[in-house]
C-alpha cells in the first residue's frame, strides 16, 4: 500500500466553501484515475502545535507505486494540482508532500 499525504499552507482569505470545493476536487479524482484506494481531507486538529503553518492536509492510498505513479501523471491530476495552488499561501512552497509504502 502506498500512502501520499499532503500539507498545505491555505490562504486565510479562502471561504469554507472554496476550500471544500477544491478539497472534493482531489478525492473526485477517485473516479477518473483508477488505482486510488481511499481519500480524506481535513484542517489540522493536533494540539500539539507542531503544524509549522501548515493549516489542511489530505491522504490518499494507492495499492501499487505504479497506481500512484499513473496519478501523479495524469493530466486530471495536474488540472486540480492548479486549482489547490490558487488558493495556498505562498504556491508550491505551501506544500509538503511526503509518500510511504507500508
Amino acid at each position: 500500500m502506498v500512502f501520499h499525504m499532503v500539507l498545505l499552507r491555505v490562504k486565510k482569505s479562502v471561504t469554507k466553501p472554496k476550500l471544500a470545493k477544491v478539497m472534493n476536487s482531489i478525492g473526485a479524482l477517485k473516479q477518473v484515475i483508477s488505482g486510488m484506494a481511499s481519500y480524506a481531507w481535513g484542517p489540522y486538529s493536533s494540539p500539539e502545535g507542531l503544524n509549522k503553518g501548515f493549516t489542511h492536509g489530505f491522504c490518499m492510498t494507492f495499492k501499487t507505486a505504479k497506481q500512484r505513479n499513473g496519478y501523479l501523471t495524469h493530466p486530471e491530476h495536474e488540472n486540480v494540482k492548479m486549482a489547490v495552488l490558487s488558493i495556498l499561501d505562498g504556491g508550491i512552497e505551501a506544500v509538503v508532500a511526503f509518500d510511504f509504502e507500508a
